[in-house]
């Protein structure tokens, strides 16, 4: 029973996803609206900076505030 529901599951979720691929038109973002202006390219680096370094440098800071202000370590090593 566990198995003919992963598949019906799996069954909906693939046909909502074609149907959603066959119902966008990407073709309509090769036209131009008016006033559209868009900014100069990113380079590479640029690239990188913006969506590997800075979200992992964010993680990073989190987890570091999270670990020093963690009271619970601190009340178990006492006891």
């Amino acid at each position: 029973m566990d198995k003919k529901n992963a598949l019906r599951a799996g069954a909906v979720t693939a046909g909502s996803t074609l149907m959603m691929l066959l119902m966008t038109s990407p073709a309509l973002a090769l036209t131009r609206d008016d006033g559209d202006d868009p900014g100069p390219g990113l380079s590479i680096a640029q690239t990188l900076g913006l969506y590997v370094f800075t979200p992992i440098a964010l993680f990073a800071i989190i987890a570091g505030l999270v670990i020093v202000t963690d009271k619970s370590r601190k009340q178990q090593t006492r006891g």
